[in-house]
C-alpha cells in the first residue's frame, strides 16, 4: 500500500506508451497465434516456443492494461 501512495502519477503521454505498447504486444500475439496454428504438427520444439512466447506477450499485455486501470487520472 504505501509503495501504491509514493508511486509517481501517470501522464497523459505516460498513457499514450502504454496504449501504443499494448497495440505492438496485441499485434505480436495475433501474429503468434497464425504462426502456430500454421506450424501446428510441425515442429514440436518451436511450437512450444511460440506458445511460452504467446503467454509471455498476453501477461505483459495484462500487466500494462492494470497500469492504465489504475491510473488515478
Amino acid at each position: 500500500m504505501q509503495q501504491r501512495l509514493n508511486a509517481p502519477r501517470q501522464t497523459a503521454a505516460d498513457a499514450a506508451l502504454i496504449r501504443d505498447r499494448i497495440a505492438q504486444l496485441q499485434e505480436e500475439h495475433h501474429g503468434l497465434d497464425t504462426l502456430i496454428e500454421k506450424l501446428s504438427g510441425i515442429d514440436d520444439l518451436e511450437l512450444r516456443r511460440l506458445k511460452k512466447r504467446k503467454l509471455k506477450v498476453k501477461d505483459t499485455i495484462l500487466l500494462l492494461q492494470l497500469q492504465l486501470d489504475t491510473d488515478p487520472h
